[in-house]
């Protein structure tokens, strides 16, 4: 069970000492995702996951777009007086992570997207204020992996209220729709931090060719799939993620 901090204007896991590993996850993602990566990195890392202002309403003002929630982030590492992190990202959390490193290029040692909008994605968020039947909400969870059975209840019920929440659900579609428009491929051709691409090779949300795309436009990238995987592999095949990321980090020294 991950401890939440309520601190200031910011609830947020930390765990461990040692350079940072800022974790930022997606659009109907949570703390509790990235679980496996905080108990593998813990004893070696200071793992931060900053709860991202998408389905609350904050306690001081973040435009509901990709833009606004970047400079969340640049207000939590300031408010956490970090000066250099890691960046991980899954899916909408990709996205904003390369938003905030367009920005802030040297305080970032290094980048891992995985299923990560910012060129293309199948998103849900269009579709969910639309149909809030218990059934309908269950099948859209259950596409985002490539077993069903990664889909639990408890993961099912949390998304079905969060689309059941009028101001909840209005503001998943803002962002997601800012998502889509936020296309970032002019932006980040000049991109030279290290970055590294993990990807379920069954995703459907950002499909491989997503990868490859990325892979293309980052040139300092590297690309690797993981089989019988949908679109957030550190959930669905976390040893396999971990020592994929594992391996990078100590490639960067990092």
């Amino acid at each position: 069970m991950l401890k939440i901090h309520n601190d200031g204007d910011f609830k947020y896991v930390e765990e461990g000492k040692g350079p940072v590993l800022l974790l930022l996850h997606g659009l109907f993602g949570a703390l509790s995702n990235w679980k496996s990566v905080t108990e593998t990195f813990s004893d070696r890392y200071r793992v931060i996951i900053p709860m991202m202002p998408i389905y609350e309403k904050p306690t001081f003002d973040v435009e509901a777009s990709v833009e606004g929630l970047a400079r969340f982030v640049e207000k939590f590492l300031a408010f956490k007086k970090i000066e250099h992190c890691f960046l991980i990202g899954n899916s909408l959390g990709g996205h904003i992570a390369l938003k905030y490193l367009l920005g802030h290029r040297q305080q970032v040692s290094g980048l891992v997207l995985t299923g990560s909008s910012g060129l293309y994605e199948s998103g849900m968020g269009n579709e969910f204020p639309k149909y809030k039947s218990y059934p309908f909400i269950k099948e859209r969870v259950e596409f985002t992996f490539y077993s069903p059975k990664t889909a639990t209840k408890e993961l099912v019920d949390e998304v079905f209220g969060i689309v059941n929440d009028n101001f909840r659900a209005l503001r998943v579609l803002k962002i997601a729709r800012s998502a889509q428009r936020e296309n970032l491929a002019k932006e980040v051709i000049d991109l030279k931090t290290p970055t590294l691409l993990v990807w379920g090779l069954n995703d459907n949300i950002t499909p491989p060719n997503v990868a490859h795309s990325f892979n293309r436009l980052l040139s300092n990238s590297k690309l690797r799939f993981v089989d019988g995987c949908g679109h957030a592999p550190m959930m669905e095949q976390p040893e396999k993620f971990n020592v994929i990321l594992e391996k990078f980090l100590k490639e960067l020294n990092y």
